[in-house]
């Protein structure tokens, strides 16, 4: 699945907003900059977070963006569904409907397909992301190296697996016999 580029705007708005302490706001032109993505983009990503509850949005001299308490504790796959929608991976019955609809398969896998991607962003929240990286000390303090720790995240778990599969296990004995 591929997300699309305004929910991938959100995402790093939320995370970047997260990484914040509560008592910094930023405006959208900012955080575009920030995030190399245009501000206009970035301002219709942000609108749709206003509305969705996940950011406090504040005009005036004072004004900009904050991340609300729902947005700290939303599960990464809710506010997916909430940027992306929740319409089917494939769209069998569009105007011309499909003409193996009856007997196909595919439909169903791809459902449960989608419903496994986003049932594994569900096991995330927005704040877990915004989390700095374990031995990050060359972003320390600056937030930086908290804005995308969802790979280092990532690797961690699959790092964590790999020593007690067969693969470990060969590659163990290859570097034994070389």
């Amino acid at each position: 699945m591929q997300l699309t580029r305004f929910t991938d705007i959100g995402l790093r708005v939320l995370m970047r907003l997260a990484a914040d302490s509560g008592t910094t706001t930023r405006t959208a032109r900012d955080l575009a900059a920030e995030l190399s993505v245009p501000p206009t983009h970035t301002a219709k990503v942000v609108s749709r977070l206003s509305e969705i509850g996940v950011v406090h949005s504040r005009r005036g001299r004072s004004g900009g963006l904050s991340i609300t308490s729902l947005g700290r504790t939303a599960r990464v796959g809710w506010v997916v569904r909430q940027l992306e929608g929740d319409d089917p991976v494939v769209d069998c019955d569009a105007a011309t409907p499909c003409p193996l609809l009856p007997s196909c398969r595919l439909r169903g896998a791809l459902a449960r397909a989608q419903n496994a991607f986003y049932d594994s962003l569900d096991a995330l929240t927005v704040s877990d992301l915004a989390l700095p990286a374990s031995g990050d000390t060359e972003h320390a303090g600056t937030g930086a190296g908290r804005v995308l720790p969802l790979i280092s995240r990532t690797a961690a778990v699959r790092d964590a697996g790999a020593g007690s599969g067969p693969s470990s296990t060969l590659s163990a004995e290859n570097r034994n016999r070389s």
